[in-house]
């Protein structure tokens, strides 16, 4: 978990579990009652539900569509004399499975039962119940998960049509504009906070993915453990974004909150139903903000933009001319003046879609036409099938050279690069480390290593099969 001067940390669950790669410890908290004590006497005001700076209407729609989200992981572990045991047909002696349990919130975004959380909330969660704010309680099933964005999509099934929150354009928010995060901290159900909008596109580190999308809108509004899947809703009652973060030193609200916004979540929805999987866009660029410091080191007359620190070969952005040293200014129009504004752009594109970018280059305004590519770079949809087990690991799988087959003497295996979150960190398994086999099938191109766990189910054996980067063979065994 990276730092922004205070400890980032996910306004979790208030069980006893923690999901995916976000860690909150927290202690049961203390409930005690309020002393009343002598006071001045509060006037009352005449303030209804129809004025402008009342919350009742919408507090009352949002609480409706709010639900509460539990979970159930079941874990399994095998004790085996040997990492050859799983060759050979033996995996050893199952442990018994032990059940974690958590919680969070999600909300319900159309009246068939659709229903939007945190990806943290439901990370391999075997058992998934939904409970409404009217107590009737419902199974659901996972359509898809995007871990770039923190973003889950559950479905469950109902006799009758249920109440829903729309989506609203997150970037019409403004500073300063009244909100309300409804959800349900430390099983608290149905409970509703106020606050303003304190900052947009707010990207604070806490994705530790490889393409992690975050411009966070962040709010006062008290968000705690349990609120992450909930609603950040204006005073309409539109949904403008997820409850996902909190900034803390406690595990508790601290006064700062972030949400992922309402366009990313709705894009992100339409392809995982369209799909099974996001389509991420990339121009092909490496970047970094422009700061006063790197203005002055590289000679930039600009006190903000996105810098082109290099360009991806055969990329989206090298074909159409734009060149490292270039400062990125604008999309479509819109300024950007940060990496988070550009993220939050593209990342509401798809493969294939066409963007015009706007670059200054040496003090001139340049502008390029872009046709945008996907992680493979060409155009082509992403399909589920091609990324699950590839996500899960967490890193690039790059194949091996002539030079360092012979020197391992291998005719085949595939290079650990850019390692991120996932299985083979959570594994030990450095950079640098090559597999050769996975479930005793031969690795030798990046579609051998869906192809090798097809048909497992959640809680199967996995045996991997490599060398590390001094020539030694090793094994690592871990659940599917």
């Amino acid at each position: 978990m990276k730092s922004i001067g205070k400890t980032l940390m996910v306004s979790l669950i208030a069980g006893t579990i923690t999901l995916g790669g976000y860690k909150v410890f927290l202690e049961q908290p203390q409930v005690e009652r309020i002393i009343e004590r002598e006071t001045t006497p509060i006037r009352r005001t005449s303030l209804s539900s129809t004025d402008p700076l009342s919350f009742v209407e919408a507090a009352e729609k949002s609480v409706n569509s709010v639900v509460h989200v539990t979970t159930s992981v079941e874990t399994k572990g095998y004790v085996t004399q040997s990492p050859l045991d799983f060759f050979f047909g033996n995996p050893g002696r199952a442990m018994p499975p032990q059940i974690r349990e958590g919680s969070g919130s999600g909300v319900i975004i159309s009246k068939d039962g659709y229903i939007v959380t945190n990806n943290h909330v439901i990370e391999k969660a075997q058992k998934i119940k939904i409970k409404l704010n009217n107590d009737k309680q419902y199974d659901a099933v996972v359509i898809g998960t995007d871990p770039n964005t923190d973003i889950g999509l559950l479905k469950i099934e109902s006799d009758v049509e249920l109440p829903y929150l729309t989506f609203s354009n997150s970037d019409d928010v403004r500073l300063g504009e009244w909100v309300l995060a409804v959800g349900n901290p430390f099983n608290l159900t149905s409970t509703v906070t106020a606050g303003i909008v304190s900052a947009k596109s707010r990207n604070i580190g806490i994705i530790d993915q490889r393409s992690a999308i975050e411009s966070f809108i962040q709010t006062d509004a008290a968000v705690n453990p349990g609120n992450s899947g909930g609603a950040l809703v204006n005073t309409r009652g539109e949904l403008i974004g997820i409850n996902s973060a909190i900034s803390t030193h406690t595990g508790s609200f601290e006064g700062y909150s972030f949400a992922v916004p309402a366009n990313i979540v709705q894009k992100v929805v339409k392809d995982l139903l369209e799909f099974g999987a996001v389509q991420r866009a990339f121009i092909g660029v490496n970047i970094s903000d422009v700061n006063p410091a790197m203005a002055e080191q590289l000679d930039i007359e600009l006190s903000s933009g996105v810098y082109v620190g290099g360009v991806t070969d055969k990329g989206a952005a090298e074909k159409a001319g734009i060149e490292t040293g270039d400062v990125i200014i604008a999309i479509n129009g819109k300024v950007v003046n940060k990496s988070s504004e550009l993220q939050e752009i593209i990342g509401g594109k798809r493969p294939g879609d066409r963007v015009k970018v706007t670059v200054n280059r040496k003090g001139k305004e340049l502008n390029f036409d872009l046709e945008l590519r996907n992680m493979n770079g060409n155009t082509a949809s992403i399909k589920a099938s091609s990324t699950d087990f590839m996500s899960m690991l967490g890193a690039d799988l790059e194949p091996l050279s002539e030079v360092e087959k012979s020197k391992y003497g291998i005719r085949f295996g595939l290079k650990v690069e850019d390692l991120s979150s996932g299985i083979l960190k959570q594994q030990g398994i450095p950079e640098g480390f090559i597999i050769t086999h996975i479930n005793r099938k031969a690795i030798q191109q990046v579609s051998d290593v869906n192809n090798a766990v097809k048909g497992m189910s959640k809680g199967d054996p996995v045996v991997l099969q490599g060398y590390t980067s001094q020539g030694r063979t090793k094994y690592f065994a871990f659940g599917f």
